[in-house]
């Protein structure tokens, strides 16, 4: 099982420093770099990340400050050059605090350490098979004065809209004040798949996919570029018929 990571920094050289120390390392794949929280942002809206490398000091807003305002992050190891930092970074539950310059011998301490809590959490749910189908069977949300269930079977796809989401089901549509990581989180990953920042859907939905889009009946949602071989892997290849 691999750990999906980011880093993010400022310093070109300090990513390329962070990069090459990954891609060295079997149990770790990078998914993307940014130079700011900003592109954080992004990185975490196209797909599932599990390991975060954030620095402190960075242009438009800080790393202490990104995880002050972002609540549900994935793991984070801390990398810095101001040990100053230290007792404030594990307020947040970080894995781990990373002194510039960073050693290759600490650097993968720190991610072993990541590593060995993301499979005792795995095996953790693995223990809890019926908690976890009833969560994904259904849940509630709130529209306006009252509560809706939605059954997850039912829903078609899910489409973030600025700070509320959209979920489409067989019958209808409801609106609901949540983030969309919320609601994907309520959502069984075999079944349901982000494809595009603002779209997750039902994979068992999926009629058509044409170019950069699905198509789930009428409905044409868009494709991220970058996530578009993830989702023909998993939608068409072992079910594609060839000569």
């Amino acid at each position: 099982m691999k750990l999906k990571c980011v880093i993010v920094d400022d310093e070109p050289l300090a990513r390329e420093g962070l990069t090459k120390y990954v891609e060295v390392i079997d149990f770790l794949e990078l998914r993307g770099t940014a130079e700011n929280p900003l592109g954080l942002n992004k990185l975490l809206d196209n797909e599932a990340i599990d390991l975060i490398f954030l620095d402190i000091q960075m242009p438009l807003m800080s790393g202490l400050d990104f995880l002050k305002i972002k609540t549900d992050l994935p793991m984070v190891i801390i990398t810095t050059a101001f040990p100053s930092y230290a007792l404030e970074g594990f307020q947040f539950d970080v894995m781990d605090y990373l002194l510039k310059p960073i050693t290759f011998n600490r650097f993968f301490k720190a991610a072993n350490k990541a590593r060995e809590y993301h499979l005792l959490r795995s095996r953790k749910n693995e223990n809890m098979p019926e908690r976890e189908e009833e969560k994904t069977d259904f849940f509630f949300i709130k529209c306006d004065n009252k509560y809706e269930k939605i059954n997850t079977p039912d829903i078609l796809y899910v489409q973030a809209l600025q700070n509320y989401v959209m979920i489409y089901t067989e019958k209808t549509k409801y609106m609901t004040l949540l983030p969309l990581k919320t609601v994907e989180e309520n959502l069984d990953t075999r079944h349901f798949m982000r494809v595009h920042k603002s779209f997750v859907v039902s994979i068992k939905r999926i009629e058509t996919i044409e170019n950069n889009e699905v198509i789930i009946q009428n409905h044409r949602i868009p494709i991220s570029r970058n996530l578009r071989e993830e989702v023909l892997e998993r939608v068409v290849k072992d079910k594609l018929l060839k000569k």
